[in-house]
């Protein structure tokens, strides 16, 4: 029998404030640099013509994001905005291969979605588990990598892979199957610690709640996550008050309980509360209008609560929405409340995670993404692109071996046959990185 509701470690209500809600966040990450091979040779007594022995370096650490449900905000990223792995570390003689680099694990709240800087290409959902973001730069090769029948000691090595950082942002959305949503000072919080286990802090003052707490209810043996959403404003889609920071945690809930005060106690109406806070969701996404929508006229044990409410069902219900008169204080009508919000989730499907465009690779010489082209200009053919750049950093111009193996890479990645279709003959002069060199066919 499949399960109605997906298994989930939920962080309840803590005692302490939060001073600062911190909900995004734009941090740079790069993955640690390969290292480069080894150039040596054994020199050891009684060992004639000992040979090459440079080893490999070893391979650059990842940076790797991991889910945390211990955490509830992204502050800790207001305070560190960088993060490297480890690098590989250098070959050394003997065949002794570099160590590689430690991975770098940045942790994150559940419900983080992180989104390339440069692209605007969501990464990652993180939801459970970890996530490899930018995977390490291979060690380069040693000398003895490169012995043949016909080049017995070679004298170079290849440098190891560098990688290259990029800005990432993160933005926080609460994973929630229910959310609370009204204004602030109408009982969401009083109501969240009076279904979950939560325990959010609770005072007679607009904005208590300056985060999303999270509470888990349980009913017939399933649980569920309930979120109170911090209180809205009329115009909080177009941020006022902290209306864009408030309603993004809205998206991803299932079905959503309008708490809406029907004692009247701030001097609003009712009704006119209701309507301003569904023009609000409107107005920030239309599917949000959509979401299934429970209302709960809290604070039901105050004078005036019962006409209000009674106002309230003859408005909505004509409309199918369902109105339950509750006092989240005394308890009254809680139950039937959360029942009715149990029965309805077992109809609602699982919320469909943001959809990811996966990560961006990093070119390399085994994986060619980025290329390179070729022009004259002036009587000279230039070569540019960063398989340029990378057979360039694995060549030693001084040194024939390494010259050899250049040649070989420029025929192998096309270089040499792009330059024979632009027109180049022998003698002419091509333009490398920077280094000119005499084509010859």
């Amino acid at each position: 029998m499949s399960r109605v509701f997906p298994e989930r470690s939920v962080p309840v209500g803590r005692e302490d404030c939060l001073t600062m809600f911190v909900d995004k966040a734009r941090i740079f990450i790069k993955a640690g640099d390969g290292g480069d091979g080894c150039v040596s040779f054994r020199k050891e007594k009684y060992v004639n013509a000992g040979g090459p022995d440079g080893g490999d370096g070893g391979d650059g650490g990842n940076i790797v994001f991991e889910v945390d449900h211990s955490m509830r905000t992204l502050m800790d990223f207001a305070y560190q905005r960088r993060f490297e792995a480890q690098p590989g570390e250098r070959g050394k003689k003997k065949n002794m291969r570099g160590k590689n680099g430690e991975d770098l694990v940045i942790r994150v709240p559940a419900g983080t979605v992180i989104r390339d800087d440069e692209t605007g290409r969501v990464v990652a959902d993180m939801r459970e588990g970890r996530r490899v973001l930018l995977k390490g730069g291979a060690g380069g090769k040693g000398n003895a990598r490169f012995v043949t029948p016909t080049r017995q000691t070679p004298s170079f090595a290849t440098p190891g892979k560098k990688t290259k950082g990029r800005y990432v942002r993160l933005a926080l959305l609460s994973i929630a199957d229910v959310g609370l949503i009204g204004f602030p000072n109408v009982g969401k919080s009083t109501l969240l610690s009076a279904t979950t286990s939560a325990r959010p802090k609770i005072a007679n003052y607009h904005f208590t709640t300056l985060a999303p707490n999270l509470g888990g209810a349980r009913r017939h043996d399933q649980s569920f996550i309930i979120a109170d959403i911090p209180g809205l404003i009329e115009g909080a889609s177009e941020g006022a008050g902290l209306g864009h920071d408030f309603l993004r945690h809205v998206e991803r809930t299932r079905m959503l309980i309008h708490v809406l005060d029907a004692s009247g106690s701030e001097g609003r109406d009712v009704i006119e509360d209701y309507d301003i806070i569904r023009r609000e969701l409107a107005n920030y996404s239309q599917a949000l209008t959509e979401r299934p929508e429970i209302v709960a006229a809290n604070k039901m044990d105050l004078p005036d609560a019962a006409e209000n409410a009674k106002r309230l069902r003859e408005y909505l219900e004509p409309r199918g929405v369902k109105v339950f008169e509750v006092s989240a204080q005394t308890g009254e009508g809680v139950d039937e409340l959360l029942e009715a919000t149990y029965q309805l989730l077992m109809t609602l499907p699982l919320p469909e995670p943001v959809r990811e465009d996966g990560v961006v690779e990093e070119w390399s010489l085994e994986r060619d993404d980025q290329g390179f082209e070729v022009y004259v200009q002036d009587g000279v053919y230039y070569v540019d692109g960063s398989v340029i750049k990378e057979i360039m950093l694995r060549t030693n111009p001084n040194d024939p071996d390494s010259m050899r193996h250049f040649q070989k890479l420029l025929i192998d990645f096309g270089v040499i046959k792009a330059l024979r279709k632009a027109g180049a003959k022998t003698g002419d002069t091509v333009c490398l990185e920077g280094m000119e060199f005499e084509f010859v066919d």
